[in-house]
């Protein structure tokens, strides 16, 4: 998905997207928590779960970090796209918050790794700052954004999953899509693009996926072996093609990630705007599936 300088100066002079607050509701089924996904398997379904237990406390994180520097901000297309931010990412806690609560009546670890996840990024706000709070929230926005576009590109990561659950993921990703720049708009109006602006964003990229990923994966762990499924052959060999396999969602998006340790790098040089246009498709079926 790497684009040439010309398409990225061209994605740069689009008009902004302004993101919009979505107040839906998905009625997740309780008795389908660890087996929504059954074509991908319960190790998969298992790592979309344990990335559900980050998201409620880190829209929270994301909010109060760009609310920090919104009263800093003096164009006011970009506060309105700041408050519209801040709503979607209100939205989504909420959502994901029900998955949450019938996880944690499933996994009853699932508990526990919240509050520790809690706990690290207060830590977070408390000791490292605004700025490095900032930074660490465009760093996850990236992140978020590429699983994002990997959900929106290859239908087969939500394909035969249970229809209120692929609505929830498909229905993030969409609006992750619509804001995926909101924060590093604010970054580069607040803080600017010089050098020690570039250096703080790259450190808040390397703290973010190592705090991340040193949490994610034992916490992971710890929700398959409440599964049984840690000696499940099948189940890993289903978990690797849907990360790291043909379907890839984490693979097709390694040279996107570090794409933006570049100096000149914005969100929008991976210019993928063209899946935007589903969103009013995708809330009709969604009013259907609810009604």
């Amino acid at each position: 998905m790497a684009t040439t300088l010309t398409s990225a100066l061209q994605a740069r002079l689009q008009p902004m997207v302004m993101p919009v607050r979505r107040d839906l509701r998905f009625k997740l089924p309780a008795d389908r928590i660890g087996d929504w996904h059954e074509p991908a398997g319960p190790i998969f379904t298992a790592f979309l779960n344990t990335f559900s237990l980050f998201l409620p406390i880190g829209e929270r994180f994301f909010i109060d970090s760009v609310r920090s520097y919104r009263d800093r901000i003096t164009d006011p297309e970009l506060k309105q796209a700041i408050t519209a931010f801040i709503g979607q990412e209100a939205m989504h806690g909420r959502e994901h918050e029900e998955l949450n609560e019938i996880l944690f009546a499933h996994v009853p670890v699932a508990g526990r790794i919240e509050r520790f996840v809690k706990g690290t990024l207060d830590s977070v706000r408390k000791y490292l700052g605004d700025e490095l709070s900032l930074s660490g929230t465009i760093a996850l926005e990236h992140f978020t954004g590429l699983l994002a576009d990997s959900v929106l590109r290859d239908p087969r990561l939500v394909e035969g999953a249970e229809p209120h659950y692929a609505a929830l993921w498909k229905w993030h990703a969409l609006e992750e899509t619509e804001h995926k720049a909101v924060a590093y708009d604010t970054w580069e109006a607040a803080i600017g693009r010089g050098p020690r602006a570039y250096a703080s964003r790259a450190l808040g990229m390397t703290l973010a996926t190592m705090i991340f990923w040193g949490i994610m994966v034992p916490s992971f762990l710890m929700v398959v072996r409440n599964e049984g499924k840690l000696a499940d052959s099948d189940a890993w060999r289903k978990f690797f093609r849907y990360i790291m396999g043909d379907i890839g969602m984490l693979r097709v998006q390694l040279v996107n990630y570090f794409d933006y340790y570049r100096p000149d790098f914005h969100p929008w040089d991976h210019d993928n705007r063209e899946y935007l246009k589903k969103i009013d498709e995708f809330l009709a079926e969604q009013e259907k599936l609810v009604a």
